[in-house]
């Protein structure tokens, strides 16, 4: 027998879909929702309760995630995220502004034991090709850092600044 899943529009499958493939399941509504359909698609989803107010928006519920036909994805238990607290030493010599999520990235980057794509994506909310286009772009390219990528144990990458 197949399970069949709630009903759900258009926009509200688009919001839930893509906040499930984020880490954090934060849910950000694309910029061509607006106005009204952009408070009557948020208010829904509350009013189910598959999402929740957070910090600076809305996260899914376990509901959320279930009315998708999906579960919460649970992080692995040898992951600590990135500590962002007063590495300001790391940032030494390199032209960016303290609190942001590059800085984020860079300190991350500088530690001895480097950092893997999770704990980036940890660190930044970022999705994974953002990391690889900042780590590629931003800090090669533009900032002419010398950016290594190697694999941990477990097959993960590590990336670190030499």
């Amino acid at each position: 027998m197949m399970e069949t899943l709630l009903k759900l529009s258009p926009a509200q499958s688009l919001l839930l879909r893509t906040a499930a493939r984020r880490p954090d399941g934060r849910v950000i509504p694309p910029d061509t929702l607006r106005g009204g359909a952009r408070v009557k698609v948020l208010t829904s989803l509350l009013q189910r309760e598959w999402i929740e107010p957070a910090d600076d928006g809305h996260v899914m519920t376990d509901a959320g995630y279930a009315a998708i036909g999906r579960q919460r994805p649970v992080p692995p238990d040898d992951v600590q995220p990135v500590d962002t607290t007063d590495d300001l030493q790391l940032l030494e010599g390199i032209p960016i502004r303290p609190g942001t999520k590059l800085a984020a990235l860079v300190m991350a980057l500088r530690r001895p034991q480097g950092a893997t794509s999770l704990q980036l994506m940890l660190a930044t909310g970022w999705q994974p090709h953002t990391v690889r286009g900042a780590i590629s772009g931003m800090l090669r390219k533009k900032l002419g850092l010398h950016v290594v990528l190697a694999h941990n144990d477990s097959g993960e990458r590590v990336y670190r600044v030499v």
